[in-house]
């Protein structure tokens, strides 16, 4: 499960920090009273009051669970628990299964897709030899990950329970691939990776902060 180990491992290392940048992908971790946690562009999260800014995220209201925000000028209502909505850098394309991705000042690819037809936002990892999603994701999206096969992962925590999971589909853009191997763990994962058990679907060419996924036939 060497390779279980590193996507993980790759997981942590590129959220710790600085180290992922992109436009305007906003998550709901909390509330803090009235004011709400937020999470902008896999930094830590930040209390902001009604009628604040944070990196260009306006809170608008709040709720028990859930805020109203402005971001890339439209209104976005975030819920805990659920993945970051994106306002910049979409995915393009998918005419031929064809897609465009566009690289965040880190020069990471996130993007909006589903699995099993429910929404994620994926981080392209090309050293993940699956995709791997967290238990809170997998619960969010209703997929049955305990009938899947257990495996032991590594984290940068030490090695945890997880399970190897054949999903249904998974869609970016307008392209869907199926039967797709992914890996669950309890670890907590801001972003569902994009690793090989997807990107090998595709043929994949870099330009700059560029990627394009051209899908293989």
């Amino acid at each position: 499960m060497k390779a279980f180990a590193a996507l993980l491992l790759t997981c942590a290392g590129l959220l710790a920090g600085n180290g992922v940048a992109y436009a305007q992908s906003v998550a709901l971790s909390g509330m803090l009273g009235a004011k709400a946690l937020l999470v902008v562009d896999g930094s830590a999260p930040k209390s902001v009051a009604v009628g604040e800014t944070h990196r260009g995220v306006k809170v608008l209201s709040t709720s028990a669970d859930q805020a109203v925000v402005e971001v890339g000028g439209s209104r976005q209502t975030l819920r805990m628990g659920e993945a970051p909505v994106s306002a910049g850098m979409p995915t393009e394309g998918a005419e031929n299964g064809k897609i465009v991705l566009h690289a965040g000042s880190g020069g990471h690819f996130l993007t909006q897709g589903q699995i099993n037809g429910r929404a994620v936002t994926f981080l392209v990892d090309t050293g993940a030899s699956t995709v791997a999603l967290s238990v809170a994701d997998a619960e969010r999206i209703g997929l049955a990950y305990k009938s899947g096969q257990p495996v032991r992962v590594n984290t940068a925590n030490g090695v945890v329970p997880g399970w190897l999971v054949k999903l249904t589909s998974v869609r970016l853009g307008q392209v869907d691939v199926y039967n797709v191997d992914a890996v669950v763990s309890p670890a907590a994962m801001p972003y569902v990776l994009l690793g090989n058990s997807v990107l090998t679907r595709f043929q994949m060419t870099r330009t700059n902060d560029q990627l394009v996924l051209d899908k293989r036939y």
